[in-house]
């Protein structure tokens, strides 16, 4: 049985980067992926109605945990408030990882949304700070594993591992 993945739609190359571009993945890392798993994307700042292109968000005054927790917000460098669109596109993606047994995440890192260890300190300064995105924060608490786009060795490696035991 194929292992199905989630992956931020940017990093399979499509335009839905808050400046309407695509991320990517390592061509050689992604053609592993798509022989051995079933890979799934979804962009959750897209899932939360945000359009496409839109002003940058950052987390102000802590991470996504915080955001969670009701105790830091999401804003975009012109000030307006999008918690709400992002804490909705954590829960859609939350909800279709449930709704197709997926249980690992490839994720965008720095981004408000998606990062996994690193995200940008919410001053638009480029300054970065450890934390997690709101959907990741999300993921974890439900038991949904998430790796970043800089760290997909260690995803191959998990999946080696695993085809072994």
């Amino acid at each position: 049985m194929r292992i199905k993945i989630l992956v931020s739609s940017c990093l399979l190359g499509n335009p839905v980067r808050y400046n309407g571009t695509a991320g990517k993945l390592d061509k050689n890392l992604q053609s592993y992926l798509e022989e051995e798993c079933d890979l799934y994307a979804l962009c959750p700042e897209c899932e939360g109605g945000l359009d496409t292109p839109r002003q940058p968000a950052e987390i102000c005054e802590g991470t996504g945990d915080d955001v969670l927790g009701g105790t830091a917000c999401v804003k975009t460098c012109l000030d307006r408030n999008v918690t709400d669109s992002f804490i909705l596109g954590a829960q859609r993606c939350v909800e279709f990882c449930k709704r197709e047994e997926i249980s690992i995440c490839i994720l965008k890192e720095r981004s408000p949304s998606c990062g996994s260890s690193t995200i940008y300190d919410g001053t638009f300064t480029g300054r970065l700070i450890q934390g997690r995105g709101v959907t990741t924060a999300m993921l974890v608490k439900n038991n949904i594993t998430v790796f970043s786009d800089e760290n997909i060795n260690e995803l191959i490696q998990h999946l080696k591992q695993n085809e072994t035991v």
